[in-house]
């Protein structure tokens, strides 16, 4: 099992700037792909980037494409996800999780197996 730890959420302002952590332990090696997800209240939990191992390739939700950009750090068994000209409604508890596997549709849940716990980012306008 691959324990998750989710880090710097908070309260930024529209059109500011803000860079989420997941460190990882455990057993890592397999935690081929690291995805993030996002849940906002009332609303379903929504997939938003993923990450593949080797970092050589990525994908985004068309909600964030352009403005968040998704990164790992091996040896630190981190990822990164760095959000850029945030807008309210990107309010929302963000998660990260790892998959075993490379699947053909990364943004469906069910391939994670391991969750962080969340973090907060509120974006006021």
């Amino acid at each position: 099992q691959v324990q998750l730890v989710e880090s710097g959420g908070g309260l930024v302002q529209t059109g500011g700037s803000q860079r989420l952590s997941c460190a990882a332990s455990g057993r890592t090696f397999s935690a081929y792909a690291r995805g993030w997800f996002r849940q906002a209240p009332g609303k379903e939990r929504q997939f938003v980037a993923v990450i593949t191992k080797s970092g050589n390739n990525t994908y985004y939700a068309d909600s964030v494409k352009g403005r968040f950009t998704v990164s790992r750090d091996n040896a630190k068994n981190t990822v990164y996800l760095q959000m850029n000209n945030l807008l309210p409604e990107d309010t929302a508890v963000y998660y990260c999780a790892a998959a075993p596997a490379v699947y053909s549709n990364m943004a469906y849940s069910g391939h994670y197996t391991s969750w962080g716990q969340g973090t907060q980012v509120t974006v006021s306008s």
